[in-house]
């Protein structure tokens, strides 16, 4: 594995980010490594390692979302700026 390393940017609520750096304290190590070791476990896994649910709506709004995208018939986009010049229409 390389050890170089690079930086990444992440939005968070200030409140929920304080209570996960007091959590993360805690434990014996800051945000950077709790992301690390959550990252590595995905890749472990090949999966979020934790069960993720959706209510009703959102399952409801992902297969939308699927039948959409194998719909030949629905314009897709590949240029963002095609894209936005057919929003303005």
């Amino acid at each position: 594995m390389s050890s170089s390393t690079t930086n990444i940017s992440i939005r968070m609520d200030s409140d929920l980010k304080a209570q996960a750096d007091a959590l993360f304290s805690e434990l014996g190590m800051n945000l950077s490594t709790a992301f690390n070791i959550f990252v590595r476990q995905s890749l472990r896994e090949g999966r979020i390692p934790f069960e993720i649910s959706l209510n009703k709506e959102t399952l409801s709004a992902l297969k939308e979302a699927e039948r959409i995208a194998k719909d030949p018939s629905v314009k897709g986009y590949t240029d963002l700026d095609e894209l936005f010049a057919d929003l303005k229409k």
